[in-house]
């Protein structure tokens, strides 16, 4: 029964961080340092879910910081995001078999 209520408790919180906003603000959005946070939400979320991903995906976090910084090397040279994640995916799995980690 505990459960039912912790689901039931989230969807509403869900539920209202979403439409909270929907309902406040009815017209455009004209203030430019509000619409500037609001387009970098979503990278910043994804950043938030994908970085702790990213440290504990090894054992040894030597190779995992390896990995993280050719994958910053990659992008700071615009290299697309398909060529970075396969080339830090081979450079972690290299490492990772190098050290005896498989």
């Amino acid at each position: 029964m505990r459960n039912y209520i912790y689901i039931i408790v989230m969807a509403v919180t869900t539920y209202l961080i979403r439409v909270i906003p929907l309902t406040l603000l009815r017209r455009e959005i004209t203030n430019r340092t509000f619409r500037s946070f609001l387009t970098y939400v979503p990278y910043v979320t994804l950043a938030v879910m994908t970085f702790p991903a990213i440290l504990s995906i090894t054992d040894q976090m030597w190779i995992a910081w390896v990995g993280f910084a050719a994958a910053m090397i990659l992008a700071y040279n615009r290299v697309s995001l398909f060529v970075v994640s396969l080339g830090c995916c081979a450079l972690v799995f290299l490492l990772q078999t190098a050290a005896g980690g498989l």
